[in-house]
């Protein structure tokens, strides 16, 4: 068993400029590669449930097969690379799938700006994610931005490009 397990799942996060489409597409994930550049020391198990895709095209069946493999998962620290469009509807059904003394702590984190261009907010989420999962109690958390949010008081401001507490 591992110290940490990332499940990915696509989003903004993962996207690939295509230059022959001239639009943001999904390859593989940039997380291994970011893994190795920040220096990670945790054992971690890198986990795909599922295509990598948008999160405004997500379905409920994904979110399920999200929520399973969170719950399966033989360590109790895990992060959830998402797309931030529907983060919170996923943080959602990760909650109410998980057994009422459940010892998880999830995080689920995205990105504004994919990895792969200039500007991009993804390391800097992945880091506070990783602090995160090592410090919260049990349960699911948001984190975006440098702040961390339970699952059930968050909402994306789609005007500022924000996460904010609802109350």
């Amino acid at each position: 068993m591992k110290e940490l397990r990332l499940i990915i799942t696509g989003g903004t996060f993962d996207k690939h400029y295509d230059e022959i489409q001239g639009k943001l597409t999904f390859r593989e994930s940039h997380l291994p590669r970011i893994l190795k550049q920040s220096r990670c020391t945790l054992t971690v198990e890198i986990e795909q449930p599922c295509h990598l895709i948008d999160s405004l095209y997500m379905k409920e069946e994904n979110r399920i097969v999200i929520a399973s493999s969170c719950v399966k998962s033989p360590e109790e620290k895990v992060i959830v690379i998402h797309g931030t469009d529907t983060m919170v509807k996923t943080a959602e059904v990760i909650a109410k799938n998980l057994p009422a003394d459940d010892k998880h702590i999830i995080v689920i984190t995205g990105a504004m700006i994919p990895y792969a261009l200039e500007n991009s907010d993804s390391v800097f989420n992945l880091g506070c994610a990783v602090s995160a999962v090592q410090m919260l109690k049990p349960g699911v958390w948001v984190c975006m931005s440098g702040k961390i949010f339970e699952w059930n008081n968050v909402v994306k401001n789609k005007i500022l490009g924000v996460f904010e507490t609802i109350h």
